[in-house]
């Protein structure tokens, strides 16, 4: 490391997302999962300097801004957290959208400002807010999104039978209903949805292969998802956590687990085009989510979502790494 890590703190619906603005070196050229590939290989020792202690923390979550690949793509980001680079992050699409504005990355529109981001999961159209110049709600539409897998079984430990559904959102999640472990929102210690969405993951990590139409990069069980079990088309809110990489839990109500849940949804005829509901998070932060169109995707019934959110602002920082510091790689106590 040849010069400070220079960064910005942002968070949506209390999920952390620290945005890379200087330290890194110049990436060769390729496709954003080319990309993915070479930071992941050659790099990755600024990812843990970042998310790790002492300068992160063993739920921290990161965004590092790259030269877009893809026509018409106003930005391309990689996202990091405390085991690697993820496909897609709805929370960061939705910081991204509103830092573009801000740092004049794009030309800032009248009522909208569209901010087409390229993930590793494919080009995310977001569309930001305008208010007398400032930007506020930032929504997105997702990649074509589908139930790979429903109404799944499977046995863990003293929970016994456990049936879940395996759903991709922009990255693969399990999807289960928190009652199965005994466990109620509000209730229960976040520990315990932990210890059951990080067993249940395994298990089906181990039972389960993936595949993705589009790339065998994407084909991997990013976390698990434990809900309230509301399904079914409300007015009322429906709750869930996300426990995703390792053991690494998400304050917001999840972007892309939002986007897997309403493709769920869609696909059990429990939602249809055009009607929203509310996620609230563990914390109790919420996203606004809906289906906005009907696809496919491969061999696969799909949709596309529209997920709804706000970013804030909570830091920028200047990162060191002295020569003699045993610790300045990084660590994590849990």
């Amino acid at each position: 490391m040849s010069g400070p890590l220079t960064v910005i703190d942002m968070h949506t619906g209390g999920e952390p997302l620290r945005i890379v603005t200087g330290g890194y070196p110049e990436l060769p050229k390729g496709t954003i999962l080319e990309k993915r590939s070479y930071v992941r290989d050659n790099l990755d020792h600024l990812r843990k300097i970042l998310m790790f202690e002492p300068r992160g923390h063993a739920d921290m979550y990161g965004a590092l801004l790259v030269e877009p690949d893809l026509p018409g793509a106003d930005l391309a980001v990689l996202f990091m957290h405390n085991e690697g680079y993820s496909t897609m992050c709805g929370h960061a699409i939705v910081a991204l959208g509103r830092y573009a504005v801000d740092q004049g990355l794009v030309q800032p529109g009248e009522h909208v400002t569209i901010v087409n981001i390229e993930c590793p999961c494919g080009l995310v159209r977001a569309e930001v807010t305008m208010r007398d110049g400032t930007p506020g709600d930032v929504s997105f539409e997702s990649v074509p999104s589908f139930l790979f897998a429903r109404d799944k079984g499977l046995t863990l430990g003293n929970w016994g039978k456990v049936s879940f559904d395996i759903a991709y959102g922009g990255a693969f999640y399990a999807l289960a209903d928190a009652r199965q472990f005994g466990l109620k929102f509000g209730r229960d210690p976040v520990s315990a949805f932990v210890d059951a969405a990080d067993q249940l993951t395994k298990a089906v990590q181990a039972a389960h292969p993936l595949s993705h139409p589009d790339a065998d990069d994407l084909a991997f069980l990013y976390g698990s998802i434990l809900t309230d079990g509301r399904d079914a088309y409300s007015d009322q809110p429906t709750r869930n956590v996300c426990v995703f990489a390792d053991r690494q839990v998400d304050r917001s109500p999840t972007g892309s687990g939002v986007t897997a849940r309403l493709a769920a949804m869609h696909a059990r005829g429990q939602i249809a085009a055009g009607q929203e509901r509310i996620f609230q998070s563990i914390i109790g932060s919420r996203f606004s989510g809906s289906v906005a169109s009907v696809t496919t995707s491969g061999p696969h019934q799909a949709i596309t979502a529209n997920v709804s959110g706000r970013a804030y602002y909570s830091g920028r920082s200047e990162f060191i790494v002295e020569e003699n510091d045993p610790l300045a790689a990084g660590f994590l106590v849990r």
